[in-house]
């Protein structure tokens, strides 16, 4: 517990941390609103006619609110290479493995925390907004709508761990987020790009981001490329397998 203690201690204290949780919140709600407001009849002449995912359009937000998890996740580990306090943290927990235990809990909390609150203004937002429009407001008890929100919650939870597993393998933070914006953003941008069907089909169930925001869906499910639970998790495996390898890192090489 206490070294859990030191390193929330370290992550409330770090000065982009409160300002990248305000921007994750401000992005996916402001996002959301968006996209919910241009849901209009003159996009759609009824509810009907539209077929839109309500639920999912309401949390477009997170595709972008993920990139700055991404970078409170690297900066969680990167601040401490970049400033040399490394040598502090593991001369205080000795054992390697505890210590990127500690961090990595204390990140998923701080992250999913704030998920939590982005997320639900993100859909009492689309509520306030959708009836307006001529469309219904999404409801916030149904098993669909309930799995797209703790799902969103998950990938801005994952993604955190991601930029830190990739801090703690390249010890450099602006190596850790270029690599990981990559990964989250150019390679889906790869299906657009190749002309094949099958690599396009192939993509969208293998990037972690295409495969991981299935979980939003919450209509023609069968039309999806993976189902919701397998896409969420492929960007588990990708988060979980780069943790395992910097770990591996982390406990072989020196500070």
């Amino acid at each position: 517990m206490r070294s859990l203690h030191a390193e929330w201690t370290k992550l409330r204290t770090l000065p982009s941390t409160w300002w990248l949780i305000a921007g994750t919140v401000l992005l996916t709600v402001a996002v959301g609103a968006a996209a919910t407001s241009s849901l209009t009849s003159h996009v759609c002449p009824s509810a009907d006619a539209c077929h839109e995912d309500t639920v999912k359009l309401s949390l477009t937000g997170v595709w972008l609110s993920q990139a700055v998890c991404l970078v409170l996740g690297a900066l969680s580990m990167g601040a401490e290479y970049g400033t040399g306090t490394i040598h502090a943290t593991l001369a205080a927990i000795p054992l390697r493995w505890r210590a990127l235990s500690a961090k990595a809990t204390a990140l998923c909390l701080v992250t999913a925390g704030t998920g939590f609150v982005a997320v639900a203004i993100a859909l009492l937002t689309a509520r306030l907004i959708l009836p307006g429009n001529g469309f219904d407001a999404p409801s916030l008890t149904d098993a669909p709508t309930l799995r797209a929100a703790v799902g969103s919650i998950l990938i801005l939870t994952l993604v955190a761990l991601l930029g830190l597993a990739l801090a703690t393998a390249l010890r450099d933070t602006a190596a850790a987020i270029t690599l990981g914006l990559g990964l989250l953003f150019v390679v889906p941008l790869l299906t657009d790009i190749i002309n094949s069907p099958t690599w396009q089909h192939r993509l969208q169930r293998w990037a972690p981001i295409p495969a991981a925001l299935s979980i939003q869906a919450t209509k023609n499910l069968d039309r999806l490329p993976i189902a919701p639970w397998p896409g969420l998790g492929v960007l588990a495996a990708y988060a979980g397998g780069l943790l395992a390898v910097g770990g591996v890192l982390f406990r072989m090489r020196d500070a």
